[in-house]
C-alpha cells in the first residue's frame, strides 16, 4: 500500500496501535457524552409517562418517592454534563489527559446505567415492553461500561495517574 493511503502518512507506518492510543482520550470522552445525553433522555421519558400514568387514582408523578427520585437522578445528570463541558473545554486546548477522559467515561456511563434502571423501575411493567424506548435505552447502556475500556481498566488508568498501583 503506498504511504500516501497510511492514516497519518509516511510517518505512521507499523504505528497503528500508537495512533490509537493517542486517540483513546477523545473516545472516552465521546462514550461520556453519549452517556449524560441517553440518561437525560430517560429522565425526559420518565417525566412525560409519571404524568400520564396513573396509579390508584393518581398520577406517578404526584408521589413523593417518584418526584425525589427524578429529583435526585436529574440533579446527577447536571453534575455530569459540567464535568464532561470541561472535559470538551479540555479537548478544544488540546488538553484533555488520560486519566481525567477516563474518570468522565466511567462515572458518565455507571450513571447512566444509575439511571436508566430508576427510570426503568418508574415505568413499572412498561418498562420491559418494547414499544417504549426506555426498554431499548436500558438495554443498550449496559455496554456503555464495557467498551472504550471497562470501567475497572478506567479505574486502574485513573489510580495508576494518581502514582498507585502496579509499575
Amino acid at each position: 500500500m503506498p504511504f500516501d493511503n497510511l492514516l497519518g502518512g509516511e510517518t505512521h507506518e507499523n504505528k497503528g496501535f500508537i495512533c490509537l492510543m493517542e486517540q483513546l482520550p477523545w473516545e472516552r470522552l465521546q462514550i461520556a457524552i453519549t452517556a449524560v445525553a441517553s440518561a437525560q433522555a430517560a429522565i425526559d421519558w420518565t417525566l412525560t409517562y409519571v404524568k400520564e400514568r396513573k396509579v390508584f387514582g393518581q398520577p406517578v408523578a404526584s408521589y413523593q418517592n417518584t418526584r425525589y427520585t427524578l429529583a435526585e437522578l436529574q440533579t446527577d445528570v447536571q453534575v455530569a454534563r459540567v464535568f464532561v463541558d470541561k472535559c470538551v473545554e479540555l479537548v478544544l486546548r488540546d488538553q484533555l489527559d488520560t486519566a481525567t477522559a477516563s474518570m468522565a467515561k466511567y462515572w458518565c456511563s455507571d450513571l447512566q446505567c444509575k439511571v436508566m434502571d430508576e427510570c426503568v423501575q418508574l415505568f413499572g411493567g412498561y418498562g420491559y415492553m418494547w414499544e417504549y424506548p426506555i426498554t431499548r435505552a436500558y438495554a443498550d447502556a449496559r455496554v456503555q461500561r464495557i467498551y472504550g475500556g471497562t470501567n475497572e481498566i478506567m479505574k486502574e488508568v485513573i489510580s495508576r495517574a494518581m502514582g498507585l498501583g502496579a509499575k
